[in-house]
């Protein structure tokens, strides 16, 4: 059966919560481990959902990933211009990885920012660590915009992509 991306459901939200966290932690992008705030902020789906689209991954009733797209004003753009939309914690369960949810969840991004009038671009934040994100983030055209990088908190700079539409 084929993979669906589609609005991910309540009934969803704590499942989704916990692929983001676990794939934050597995691959080491969370610098205080299992104590690490921002593992709140990741597993709160219900949060980014009243601010934002989720968009999930699932095939055959199993939910593979996630990403939160977030249009022109968004309380969860954090670089976005006035005529850009942003896209937030791509995640992929470890079982699902290489199947072609994470590229799939992106791509989907992008058709909802081309769908969005006035958006010229789709702009995201990402670590130096996440380097199958980048891949993904070339293979799709987007271009770094390193005069965009920043900083969070202090001792975590973050690199910025944005796609031209």
């Amino acid at each position: 059966m084929d993979m669906v991306i589609r609005a991910a459901l309540p009934a969803e939200y704590a499942e989704l919560g916990e692929i983001t966290a676990r794939a934050y932690l597995t691959d080491g992008h969370l610098d205080f481990n299992e104590a690490d705030p921002y593992l709140d902020v990741l597993r709160d789906v219900a949060g980014r959902a009243a601010r934002a689209e989720v968009l999930v991954a699932v095939r055959e009733e199993r939910l593979l990933g996630g990403v939160t797209f977030a249009a022109p004003g968004s309380p969860l753009a954090d670089i976005a211009a006035p005529d850009e939309a942003e896209f937030r914690m791509l995640a992929v369960a470890h079982e699902a990885r290489g199947q072609g949810a994470g590229e799939a969840l992106v791509r989907a991004c992008v058709e909802r920012a081309r769908s969005v009038e006035g958006v010229t671009g789709l702009v995201l934040s990402t670590q130096r660590s996440m380097a199958g994100a980048h891949r993904i983030y070339a293979r799709l055209g987007f271009v770094r915009t390193p005069e965009r990088d920043w900083a969070p908190i202090e001792g975590l700079t973050l690199l910025t992509y944005r796609l031209k539409l």
